[in-house]
């Protein structure tokens, strides 16, 4: 197992070029959102933001449209009950992440047929929340994209089949292998597998058990994956990042919001972006 180090984050996240614009740094698409979960979007889609994508576009229930545009103005957001909308802005998209707050009731499992329907190969699709348990649930077949799982320990016991008990890297490794991509194990020191690789990243505080913590995560994933060509260093430095910044938060903090760490990640994602005899 290998520890998640800032030499992987200082490989990922480069300084900006000057000839850019915001399509080059990736089109995020983020699918989620019920009635009653419209909070997990809005905090996945804040993360994402924060985290450098390009131009975010979020589909959700209509009761959460307005709060999520007073929340955060720079997505563009719309309904995820209409399939053709949902079709045309997942085609579009660099990275989709699909799950956060997405319920699994009907409209939920529709929503995510069609992402499953229409993702490409060449997508980075992160697969979330109610995502993970409506393909426990129903069996669902996994599409062909660059795949990420980002589970906690109950519900990779739903998707994997393993007891929380038994979830050894051994026994997570055999069952990444048989559902391809990667996956993020959510725990106190959080385990990501990708092939024959697993890595352990060193942070963690019990000040991030609240709410929203990995809504979060699954938003900066995305964001993320949508302008870093390297998948899996990109989730893996989204993972350190996002501890570290709850780490140092709760040096002086009983508890770290989700919402705290998201307006942080620009500032950390500089520090890595310059040459560490310039650090700021």
């Amino acid at each position: 197992m290998q520890p998640i180090t800032e030499t992987i984050l200082r490989q990922t996240i480069r300084p900006r070029p000057e000839n850019s614009h915001k399509g080059t740094y990736g089109r995020l698409t983020l699918v989620g959102g019920n009635a009653q979960f419209g909070g997990a979007i809005i905090m996945a889609t804040t993360a994402g933001i924060y985290s450098g994508a390009g131009l975010t576009t979020t589909l959700t229930d209509p009761v959460n449209i307005t709060a999520l545009h007073a929340r955060m103005p720079e997505a563009m957001v719309t309904d995820f009950h209409d399939e053709t909308t949902l079709t045309e802005l997942i085609s579009s998209a660099n990275s989709i992440v699909v799950g956060p707050g997405l319920g699994s009731d009907e409209a939920g499992l529709t929503a995510l047929r069609r992402v499953f329907a229409t993702v490409q190969p060449q997508q980075s699709l992160t697969i979330d929340g109610s995502a993970i348990d409506l393909v426990a649930k129903h069996d669902l077949p996994l599409p062909n994209a660059k795949l990420v799982f980002t589970p906690h320990e109950m519900e990779w016991q739903r998707l994997s089949g393993i007891a929380i008990k038994d979830q050894t890297p051994d026994n997570n490794q055999q069952a990444v292998a048989k559902l391809g991509g990667i996956v993020v194990l959510k725990k106190h020191h959080t385990q990501v597998y990708a092939g024959h690789q697993i890595f352990e990243n060193p942070g963690g505080t019990p000040a991030m058990a609240t709410g929203g913590m990995g809504d979060t995560l699954a938003g900066m994933v995305g964001g993320f994956t949508a302008q870093f060509a390297d998948q899996l260093n990109a989730v893996l430095s989204a993972v350190y990042i996002h501890s570290q910044i709850a780490d140092d938060l709760a040096h002086n903090a009983y508890v770290v919001l989700p919402t705290q760490i998201s307006e942080e990640i620009p500032w950390y994602m500089k520090q890595y972006s310059l040459p560490q005899s310039t650090k700021m």
